[in-house]
C-alpha cells in the first residue's frame, strides 16, 4: 500500500534536529555492565533482545492497524533514496508509530489521512463510541454476558461479528509471533546463570503459548520476586492509551447493565518489553526505603477503609522483611525498550511499578515490583539544565535543585502505587489513570516529612525534593486529557499555587514556599484517595476538571520554557541491542 507523507521536508528537518529530538543512549557493546556479564548471561541477553523485537511488532498492531504497512512503505522508499521517507522513519522509530503527541501537545501524524483513534488498533476503525455502547447494551439484553465480559477485558482485540462484536484474546490474535517469542525466552532460560530467572523464563514462555490468564499470573508472580538476578526482562502491560473501553462508564444505561451482570470493564493493555542488566549498587540504594513502606501505608489517608498492597504498621522496627515481602525493586541499566515502554511520545518513563491492580497475579497472592531506568534519568547536558534553572527558578533556590532528588521523588512515586485503594478504581473510567498518577505523586511528596523524621532523608534532602519536584513539574503547553501523566502536573501546580506552596517572584520566576509544599500535598492526597474509595465517576470527573486549569502563571512559565528549550520529542539509541539483534 502507498502512503502520502504528511510532514514537509522543512518540518522533518526541524523535528529530527538534535535541538528538537533528544536522544537517550542505552548500553553499548563496550559498556562495562555488558562486558562484566558471564558468557551464559550474554547469550541469554541476545535471546531476550530478539524476543523484545517481536513484541514491538505486536504492539505496533495494537497501537494502529496501519503501523506495519507504513513501516514497510518507509523502508522501501528509503531504498529508492527518498530523503523525506528517511527523516519520517526517524520520527516513526522514535515514537514507535504513526501518530503521537509531542512535548507541546501537538498532534504528529506521519501519513496523510491516518489519525489516532480512541480504540487505537484494538477496535474496528469505523466503530464510534455511541455504536459501541449500543451494541453492548443489545448484547447484554440478549443474554450474551460472557461475550461482553471478554470484550471488556484487558487482553482482547475486538472485531465485528455481524451486528455484534467479538473478542479475540491477544495470544490467539498473534499466535505465531507469541510462539516465536516463547522460543527465545526458553532459550534464554537454558543459558542464564540465575535459577530464579530461568524459572521465570519458563513460566513466561508458557504464558505466551496458551490462552490462560492464570499462566500470566504465575509468570507475574515469579517476576515480582526477582531481586538478585543479573538480567532484567519484563513484559510491561499498561492500559493508559485505550480511550474506548473506559467510555462505558459514561453511558448510564450500559453502566447499570454492567453492574447487574457483575462485569467490571478494564481498559486494554498495550505491551512493551524492557531488557537490561541489573545494577547492584543502584538496587542496594533502593532497598534503603523498603523498610519504611509499612509506615507509609499506615500514614495513608482513610487507611481503615480499604485494603492496601503493603500491610500498614506504625513502626519501622517490626518484622519488616516478613511484613513487606510483597514489594521488590531493582535499578536497571537498559539494553532495549520495545513497544509501549519504549515509545518516546513527548516523554518516556523513568520507572514502572507492576503488575497493575487489575492483574490476576495480585489476586493469587503475588506482589509488585518496581524497576528504575538508569539511562533515562541521566542528565546529558548540564549547560542546558543550568540555563533552564536561570530562566525559571528563583536564584536563591538553585542550591536546592538536585537531579538526584528527582530520582528520590520517583522512588516515592512508584512505591506509592502500592499504597492506597487497590480495587474498584476502574469505575472512574477515563479519569482513573489521571487520578492514580496524581495519587502516586502526592503520596510521594506527602510522605517526605515522615521519611525525614525517621532517618531516610536529611533536612537538606527534604528541601531538595520539594524544590526539584516543583521546578520539574511545569510543562511547555497545556496537555490534552488523554495525557494522564501531564494532566496531573497541571492539577498539582494549580493546587500548589492555590495553597501558597508556589508563587512567582517579581522576576516572574518560580519560588517554592517549602514549608507549605508537604501540607498541601497531604491535603490533595486525602481528596484523591476519597475519590478512589467512593468510585463515583461523576465525582472523579468533577475533581479532575476543577483542578485541570491552565493558569496565567503556568502559561507565563511555559512561554519561557518554549523560548529556551526547543525539544519536541525524543528517541532512544540502543547500540548493544542492535548488535545482538544482528547476530
Amino acid at each position: 500500500m502507498n502512503y502520502e507523507l504528511n510532514l514537509s521536508m522543512e518540518e522533518l528537518e526541524k523535528r529530527t534536529d538534535k535541538e528538537y529530538l533528544a536522544t537517550k543512549k542505552l548500553l553499548t557493546p563496550e559498556s562495562k555492565e555488558y562486558l562484566d556479564l558471564q558468557e551464559g548471561d550474554k547469550k541469554a541477553l541476545k535471546y531476550l533482545v530478539k524476543a523484545g523485537d517481536i513484541l514491538e511488532k505486536i504492539n505496533m498492531q495494537l497501537d494502529n492497524k496501519e503501523n506495519l504497512g507504513f513501516k514497510a512503505f518507509l523502508e522501501e522508499e528509503i531504498t529508492k533514496g527518498n530523503r523525506q521517507a528517511e527523516l519520517t522513519k526517524i520520527l516513526f522509530d522514535a515514537q514507535k508509530g504513526l501518530c503521537s503527541l509531542d512535548r507541546e501537545s501537538n498532534k504528529i501524524e506521519l501519513a496523510k489521512g491516518i489519525k489516532e483513534l480512541p480504540g487505537k488498533g484494538l477496535y474496528p476503525e469505523n466503530l464510534t463510541k455511541e455504536e459501541f455502547h449500543s451494541i453492548l447494551i443489545n448484547m447484554l439484553n440478549e443474554g450474551k454476558v460472557e461475550e461482553v465480559r471478554k470484550i471488556l477485558n484487558q487482553r482482547s482485540v475486538i472485531i465485528r461479528d455481524g451486528e455484534y462484536l467479538k473478542a479475540i484474546d491477544y495470544i490467539d490474535c498473534f499466535k505465531q509471533d507469541f510462539s516465536k517469542m516463547a522460543d527465545w525466552l526458553e532459550k534464554a532460560g537454558k543459558v542464564s546463570t540465575n535459577a530464579d530467572f530461568n524459572e521465570y523464563m519458563k513460566l513466561q514462555a508458557e504464558a505466551l503459548r496458551k490462552v490462560d490468564p492464570m499462566l500470566d499470573a504465575y509468570a507475574d508472580k515469579k517476576w515480582a520476586t526477582l531481586e538478585d538476578t543479573p538480567l532484567e526482562f519484563t513484559i510491561t502491560r499498561e492500559n493508559y492509551s485505550d480511550e474506548m473501553t473506559e467510555t462505558v462508564y459514561e453511558n448510564e444505561k450500559l453502566k447499570q447493565l454492567l453492574i447487574e451482570n457483575n462485569i467490571e470493564p478494564v481498559s486494554k493493555d498495550f505491551l512493551g518489553a524492557r531488557i537490561g542488566i541489573v545494577n547492584k549498587e543502584g538496587t542496594e540504594y533502593l532497598f534503603k526505603i523498603k523498610k519504611y513502606l509499612p509506615l507509609l501505608a499506615y500514614n495513608m489517608p482513610f487507611k481503615d477503609e480499604y485494603e492496601q498492597n503493603i500491610k500498614p504498621q506504625n513502626t519501622v522496627l517490626a518484622k519488616v522483611k516478613d511484613e513487606n515481602s510483597s514489594q521488590t525493586m531493582v535499578d536497571v541499566d537498559l539494553v532495549q525498550v520495545n513497544g509501549d515502554v519504549g515509545a518516546y511520545r513527548a516523554g518516556i518513563t523513568l520507572a514502572e511499578n507492576l503488575p497493575n491492580d487489575d492483574k490476576m497475579s495480585l489476586k493469587i497472592g503475588g506482589g509488585r515490583r518496581n524497576v528504575y531506568h538508569r539511562q533515562i534519568r541521566f542528565i546529558s547536558d548540564y549547560t542546558k539544565l543550568q540555563k533552564r534553572l536561570d530562566t525559571l527558578l528563583d536564584k536563591e533556590q538553585h542550591k536546592f535543585y538536585l537531579n538526584e532528588a528527582d530520582h528520590w521523588f520517583t522512588i516515592g512515586h512508584e512505591n506509592a502505587h502500592s499504597l492506597g485503594p487497590n480495587k474498584g478504581t476502574e469505575a472512574l473510567g477515563k479519569y482513573k489513570s489521571i487520578i492514580e498518577e496524581n495519587k502516586a505523586d502526592m503520596a510521594s511528596l506527602a510522605m517526605i516529612d515522615i521519611l525525614r523524621d525517621n532517618g531516610m532523608y536529611t533536612e537538606e534532602q527534604y528541601n531538595q525534593i520539594c524544590v526539584t519536584f516543583v521546578a520539574d513539574n511545569f510543562l511547555k503547553s497545556k496537555p490534552t486529557l488523554s495525557q494522564a501523566h501531564r494532566v496531573r502536573s497541571v492539577m498539582q501546580n494549580k493546587y500548589l499555587f492555590d495553597h501558597g506552596a508556589i508563587e512567582l517572584n517579581d522576576e516572574g520566576k518560580i519560588h517554592v514556599n517549602i514549608e507549605k509544599v508537604v501540607p498541601a500535598a497531604k491535603a490533595m492526597l486525602a481528596e484523591i484517595v476519597r475519590i478512589q474509595i467512593d468510585r463515583d465517576f461523576a465525582k472523579g470527573e468533577k475533581y479532575v476538571l476543577d483542578n485541570f486549569v491552565w493558569t496565567e502563571e503556568m502559561e507565563q512559565i511555559a512561554a519561557k520554557m518554549r523560548e529556551i528549550d526547543k525539544n519536541l520529542n525524543g528517541r532512544v539509541e540502543a547500540k548493544l541491542a542492535e548488535k545482538l539483534l544482528s547476530e
